[in-house]
Order: structure tokens, then sequence, then C-alpha cells
């Protein structure tokens, strides 16, 4: 059946895909002779009236993005410094490429990638994700370490499908990647400086060139901040919550000391103190996805605390040796992280059981005030490759990777009512995991026309988890501690097929597997022995196998309109088996991990760039991306807070979830960027028109009224730039119409939602020299 709706889905978007051309081209042929005269003026005159060549590195070496036989979208440039105005962490990417979205629970920090609907929604501090977040060539594997500030980047590359060969496990989703700016031969310093609503300053700056005859450097820093501007009701103070303090930097040197050999060394830190997530009861109309009536963006009604502080250090050695025919490349990573975040997660304050008049904003069943900690973790990683240098013919790549991880974490529970909020429940677990692979690509070029890759990785990946409950809430402590361990083989795959239509015109195929490793969770603080047993908390320890996909792609990658017009289009049908799936909620706001037998998936995506004249140039990203659970006797618990569950539900009340999208999937995203300078080169007067779009998503598993949402965001940016566009400053607005949008929910307590950021304005300066 699986295998039948992709010859058919495959066929009949084959055909759509074959019209695409065809009709570029001839909307090309009729307006070519009234641009001809404009383009052969501007081309004379410097002005960019062409698309680029975008090099990226989705296969470990730099091509060409329009031969590259995966579907990839690459942001650089312009687009980012457009995308990062206002001093925004990571998920200011969501929705800005086709098929990406990022959300968090936690604020700044433990952002949740999804790509082509597949992610992650638990909020554990050591959840696993099947989107891998790699930064200059070493993986981000914790959660809260991706929360990372993103800054002085070369590009940002969103791989999408599944990416087992060449970077391994946890990749049955995609990848994101972040190229930093490297060191050069010659002296280039840059700074950014904006200041904005709620006191909001963001500086950020670099500086590099030759030390020597042989090294060059590189040194970047980053500091943003914002006054906390969110009232709160219940202490009735003012400005209470809602501000951040956020410090990095990067120090980077390369040594060439011969042509043969170089080494580049990155050192890099952030930190971030401030305000984590803010959960706010009741905000959510029951029986609708709506406001409340007289929600206020600005006013929260608190009586916890909230607080998060993140100090994260790493450094990355790069060393290339070229040994003529091929070039050995060693990559060796480490990242050590220390946090703490801190929030009231029933969004009120009170209690119903207190009696009317002390709990609210509406009905508060009862408190919840939690927090994570992770002390302690390390995360090595080690990587080399060789790569042949051949031009034509046959390319190959073999590999070995190494990756070590160490974490420990500490979660809380507080006494809200009590005076001082004193700590009344602890649990603390530490997990280490150790995983290494051996890989290969084969690149065979057959003829003028076509070309072949293939691709094999085996994998192996292991677990040790311990955990303990010295002071549980409710319940005696532990007689001892409860350990768990994975053991796991896995062999991934992919092949694929480049057809050289003409030099302007690639069309491919794509067959790929990939993984996502076992995971371990033990949420053991609230849990109660409601199995029985000798061991209170034994079955609070869930275990989820591993989830294997297999995905088929095609594409057509294409240059139209005199170099003008970019066209990227790919269109994939998937079948993920076993996928791992976080029932979040119930009455202790624990998470189960449990795995379902199917998903499916399909959808198709563009990626296009326009530059009508030299005036303008213009970006858009779209995709349609269902998704369906396949278990006709999966169940998870539903709301706990008065929300109108629309799935059926069993004689124990549990949803079926059979036929369900997954979370944080909606099926549509439309974003784009149209830019328009006075002067193509100077640049001059400048407007920079951005927007975000997505369809209606489901917040967790099940479905129902309220805990959904779509999201329209529009952004905007006016300035005048001179000598050359070397200094500009600029008026810019980030959700410009000011729109309240849901971004997430809290089901266990009340209708608790999680709002995203109000309108900013500000001013922004840019020197580059």
């Amino acid at each position: 059946m699986f295998l039948r709706k992709c010859v058919v889905s495959l066929i009949g978007i084959a055909l759509i895909f074959g019209l695409a051309p065809a009709f570029v081209m001839a909307q090309e042929m009729t307006a070519e002779e009234a641009a001809a005269a404009e383009i052969k003026a501007a081309e004379e005159a410097g002005y960019q009236v062409s698309v680029g060549e975008i090099v990226v590195t989705a296969q470990k070496r730099e091509q060409n993005l329009q031969e590259v036989p995966v579907a990839v979208s690459a942001l650089s440039g312009e687009d980012l410094q457009v995308l990062t105005s206002g001093a925004p962490d990571v998920r200011a990417l969501s929705a800005r490429v086709p098929s990406l979205i990022l959300e968090s629970s936690f604020g700044r920090a433990f952002p949740r990638f999804y790509i082509r609907g597949l992610g992650n929604t638990d909020f554990d501090l050591n959840a696993s994700q099947p989107v891998s977040m790699i930064v200059d060539e070493v993986v981000m594997e914790n959660p809260v370490v991706k929360g990372m500030p993103i800054w002085d980047m070369e590009r940002v590359e969103v791989l999408r499908g599944p990416q087992g060969t060449l970077f391994g496990r946890n990749t049955p989703a995609g990848i994101v990647k972040f190229e930093s700016k490297k060191p050069t031969r010659e002296f280039d310093a840059d700074f950014r400086a904006s200041y904005g609503t709620f006191n909001t300053v963001d500086i950020n700056g670099a500086v590099g060139g030759p030390l020597s005859d042989t090294v060059s450097y590189r040194a970047s820093g980053l500091y943003q901040s914002r006054s906390d501007w969110v009232d709160n009701g219940y202490t009735e103070k003012k400005n209470e919550l809602g501000g951040y303090e956020t410090t990095a930097y990067r120090l980077q040197l390369l040594w060439e000391p011969s042509e043969n050999f170089d080494a580049l060394f990155n050192l890099h830190g952030w930190d971030v103190d401030g305000t984590a997530r803010l959960f706010r009861a009741n905000i959510i109309t029951p029986g609708d996805n709506e406001l409340v009536s007289g929600f206020e963006q600005d006013q929260v009604y608190l009586d916890g605390l909230n607080s998060q502080d993140i100090s994260a250090m790493g450094g990355v050695m790069k060393l290339n040796w070229d040994f003529g025919g091929a070039t050995l490349t060693s990559v060796t990573g480490f990242e050590t992280l220390d946090m703490y975040s801190r929030g009231d997660i029933d969004g009120g304050f009170g209690a119903a059981f207190l009696g009317e008049g002390n709990y609210g904003p509406g009905f508060i069943p009862f408190p919840s005030e939690s927090a994570g900690s992770i002390p302690d973790l390390d995360q090595f990683t080690q990587e080399f490759r060789l790569a042949s240098n051949n031009s034509s013919g046959l390319n190959w790549l073999a590999g070995l990777f190494y990756f070590n991880e160490e974490v420990m974490i500490d979660n809380f529970s507080y006494d809200t009512l009590a005076p001082g909020n004193p700590q009344n429940g602890y649990s603390n677990q530490w997990q280490e995991t150790t995983a290494y692979a051996l890989f290969g690509s084969l690149d065979f070029r057959i003829n003028e026309l076509w070309n072949l890759i293939a691709g094999l990785r085996f994998s192996h990946d292991e677990k040790d988890f311990w955990v303990d409950r010295p002071q549980p809430l409710f319940q005696p402590p532990l007689v001892a501690p409860i350990t768990e361990q994975t053991d796991e083989d896995f062999t991934s795959w992919d092949l694929s097929l480049t057809y050289k239509a003409n030099p302007n015109l690639n069309w491919y195929g794509r067959i790929a597997t990939s993984f996502r490793a076992p995971s371990i969770q033990g949420r053991i603080m609230f849990c109660a022995d409601f199995e029985g047993g000798t061991n209170p908390a034994t079955n609070c320890v869930t275990t989820a196998d591993t989830e294997e996909i297999l995905s088929m792609e095609i594409g057509m990658k294409s240059i139209l309109a005199d170099n003008r017009l970019r066209l990227n289009l790919s269109a994939y049908i998937f079948e993920l088996d076993g996928q791992q799936l976080t029932a979040v909620g119930g009455e202790f706001n624990t998470a189960t991990l449990l795995n379902a037998d199917k998903t499916e998936g399909y959808g198709l995506e563009a990626d296009i760039e326009y530059i009508p004249t030299a005036n303008w140039l213009m970006t858009f990203g779209m995709s349609f991306n269902p998704t369906k659970i396949v278990d006709k006797d999966l169940t998870v618990a539903p709301c706990g807070g008065g929300c109108t569950v629309t799935d059926p539900l069993d004689a124990n009340g549990l949803a079926l979830i059979n036929g369900n999208p997954l979370p944080h999937a909606p099926e549509l995203i439309f974003n784009g960027i149209i830019n328009f300078r006075s002067d193509p080169v100077e640049k001059g007067f400048f407007g920079v028109l951005d927007w975000a779009y997505y369809s209606e998503k489901n917040f967790f598993l099940y479905e129902s009224e309220e805990f959904q949402s779509d999201s329209l965001e529009f952004g905007l940016r006016l300035g005048y730039a001179w000598s050359q566009a070397k200094y500009e400053v600029a008026l810019f607005g980030r959700n410009i119409f000011d729109e309240e949008i849901v971004r997430g929910g809290i089901d266990f307590n009340n209708l608790t939602g999680m709002m995203n950021d109000p309108r900013t304005i500000g001013i922004e300066f840019v020197g580059r020299f």
C-alpha cells in the first residue's frame, strides 16, 4: 500500500514539475527583448542582475547548491541581516525556509526543531530530536546547547530529508547547518548596533585579517539585552519580567604553514541570564483557539518565581592535509554547559482549594512550580574523513566518527503557596551516550548528463541512564537508584541520480534512510506506584526504541529568465517506522516516551530567488507538509485543564490518535523577503519587507479545539546606505502589525498558553570596514 502511494504520488508530482520549467521559459521569452537592454546596461555598471552561485557543504565538500541532489535552502548575507534584527534567538529562523518550524517552552533556550513535520515535543533536558544542529562541522546534541546565539554567520543551510549517511544518528528529518565566517588573508571588520522597544540592545561585531605570513585570525562578539517589560498583576509590580541579557564570543585562528596543510582553531562561549518562558493561565477561550477577551500581552498573574541562567563554552580544531589525490580532514570538537531554568508552570496564582477569590486568572485547580538544571554537561566529538580531489569521473569520501556525551540533570519542585517558595521535591539523573560510525560515499559521473551518488553508514549507539529520587513529592524516597541501558546498531544508506538537462537545469531523484537512536526518559519526582511492584518509580522510566525512516524524493534545480530567477522544487514521500513520540502532560506535567507503529508524510517544497531589475531582490519559500500517525491502538492522556478534545476516547478516557497529524507540523508554510534599493551599487535608500506564515498546527498528539494556532508575522526595514553600502542606518520593525499568536500550550492544569513576542521597533547602524 505504501509503495503504491509512493509511485502514484511521485508520478503525479513529476508531471506537475515537468510543466514548471516550460511555463517559466514561456514567460521568459515574452520578456526577453524588453529586459535585454536593461540587463546589459546594469552588468556594465557592476550591478547585481543575476542570481549568484551559492556554495554549500551539504555533502561535506564545497559544491554549487544547484548541483546537490538534496533539498537544501541557504540563508546568508542580507537575508540573515534582516531576520536577525532586534536581538532575536535562533527561533527567528522558524518558517523562514520551506518545511522548517522552531518552538520552545524554555524561552530563548532549548529550541525544538521540526522539518517536514518531524520533531520532538519533549521538554526534558536530555531529550533527543530527529533534526540535528551542526555548527562549524560539530553536532550540537543536547537541546539546550542548540540555543546558542546566531551571529557573524557566513550562511545557514537547511537540509531537508534523511541525512543518515554523511551525518549519522538523529537525522531522519534533516539537519540545520551553521557556518560562521572564517579568518582570511584580507583585513575585514564589521559592526552592528541597534536600540529598540523595551530598551532592546543588540551589539555585535567582528574583526579579522593576517597576523603573520602564515596565521590569520577572526574575533567576534555579541551583546544583547532587553529590560523587563511585563507587569505582574499578582505582585502588583510593574516591569517585573520579560528581560534578558545574552553575551557571546568566538575566537578563530587559521594556520597555513604550507600549501598542503592548514589548521583552524575555534574557541567560543555564550551566556544567557534573564526571564525563562512566561506561562499564562487561561488565556485561550474554551471551545475555540481565540485569546480571551481583555488579554494583555504585557501582563501576567504569577505567584511563583521565574529565572534562567545558562553558561556554555566550546572549541573546534579542524586540520586538513592535502595529499594531491585526496584530502584528509580531522574535526575535533568539545562543548560544555551548565544551566538552570525555573518557571511558574500553572501560569497563575493560588489554587481552587483555597476558596473563591484566592486563585486566578480563571480556574487554577492546583499550583505547579518547577525547575530544571544541568550542573554539568560535557560533549566530545571526533571525525576523520578522507575525500578524493578529482574534478571529474569518480569522487569518493570515507570517514570515521566518534561521539561521547555525559550530562547530569536535576529536577526540582517548589511549594508556591508557602512563604519563600521552598523546594519540596527533587530528583536527579545522569546519562552517558557513546556512539561511533563508519561511513562512505561514491560520486560517479556516468557521462556528461547523468551522475550517480551512493552512500552507506554503519552506526553504533549506546546509552547508560541512572536516576534517583532523594526528595520526592508525595512519595517515599527510592530504595535504590533506577538504571536503564540501550545498545543499538543501525545501517543507513542513500542513493541519488541527477540528470543535467542543460547547464541551468538539473533533475534529481533520491532514496534515503536514517534513524533516531533509542531514548530514555525518567521524570520520577512526581511518579506514584501506579502499577504496583517493589519500586515506586520503575514504571515512570520509559524507553523508546529506534525509529527508522525511508524517504523518496524528486526535485528540480534551475536558473531561468536570463539568470535572474532561481527556481528549486522538491517533492517527497516518507514512511517512519516506530517513530519516537512524547506524551506530554498529565496531572503532574510528566513526559512519557512511546513508539508509534508508523508515521506517513508527503509534500511539496519551493525555493525561489528572483531579481527582476537591479533595484529589486526577492526570495520566497513555500511548502506543503501533511503528516499522519498510523497506529490504531495508540492512545495518550488528553488534557487535564478543561480543553475540548476532538479525538475519540477509549473506555479509559484516553484519546485515540490514529490518523492525527504530528504536533507542531503545519501543512502550509509561506515566507518571503522583498528587498528594494534605490542605487544597486551604493544601495542608497532601501526597504525590506519580510513575512512568515504557517497554517494551523496542533500543540499535542491529541487534537482539541483550543490547543492549535496558525501564525503570520511581518517585518520591515527602511534605511539609507552610502560608500558602496559600507555604512547604513535603518529603522526596523519585527511583528509590525503586533499580532498576538499562541505558540504553544500547557494542558495539565488549565488552558495555559505561551505567546509570541509583541511588536518591536528600533534603529540600527551597520558599518563594514
